[in-house]
């Protein structure tokens, strides 16, 4: 009987030894999800300051191309998401889908958006698949709202938060963030260089706010 429970109580001290699996997490987005994991950028940030604090660990992937817009994404759903088996995934994408409306004619109408968006939010979920999505954060750094897309970025940004409030989906709202950043950071009304190297991409200080905010929204339920 002795050697049974001692038996027992190995197994159990084992089992809770035993570290779990990483959460696998993948960052589903276009150039600026595709710049993150680069050094010095939000993904790689993200995995510096998360690596052996958590249990379970964070398995961070990077699944971003320049360019995308959110029909792009849709279009490699299944190979760069469903196939990989995430636990997690963070959806950044938008500013193409209003930046190229202008610079190319070739955006994204709020109704498209909406319908490719709300179908992969739906399949993720359907897979178990925690999501959270990303309000787009800038196309110029003005606060006074004198930037072109300033008001196209603000519905597409609105269009999101809803998203996140009817599936139960995380938010990190960068659209306010920066927003509110470059209101305290900005007093000139520049129109880049706060948290942006081109009115769009990140600079330091935009990785790093970000990947703050990443990692707040990884760590809530």
């Amino acid at each position: 009987m002795k050697k049974v429970l001692l038996s027992f109580a190995v197994i159990l001290i084992m089992s809770s030894m035993q570290i779990q699996k990483p959460v696998k997490v993948i960052f589903f987005g276009d150039s600026i999800t595709r710049a993150g994991v680069t050094p010095g950028g939000y993904i790689t940030l993200m995995q510096e300051a998360l690596r052996g604090k958590t249990n379970p660990e964070y398995e961070l992937i990077g699944a971003g191309i320049g360019g995308n817009k959110v029909y792009d994404l849709f279009l490699r759903f299944e190979d760069d998401v469903l196939s990989k088996k995430p636990d997690v995934v963070v959806m950044y994408i938008g500013v193409n889908d209003v930046w190229h409306k202008q610079s190319s004619q070739t955006g994204t109408d709020p109704d498209k958006f909406i319908a490719f968006y709300t179908a992969m939010i739906k399949k993720m979920q359907a897979a178990g698949i925690r999501v959270i999505v990303c309000t787009p954060a800038a196309i110029g750094e003005r606060t006074d709202f004198s930037n072109a897309q300033d008001g196209d970025l603000n519905r597409y940004s609105n269009i999101i938060r809803e998203l996140a409030r009817k599936y139960s989906c995380g938010l990190v709202d960068l659209r306010k963030a920066f927003l509110d950043y470059n209101l305290k950071n900005n007093p000139e009304n520049k129109e880049s260089g706060i948290l942006t190297t081109d009115r769009v991409h990140l600079n330091p200080a935009g990785n790093k706010l970000v990947a703050d905010l990443m990692i707040k929204a990884l760590s809530e339920k």
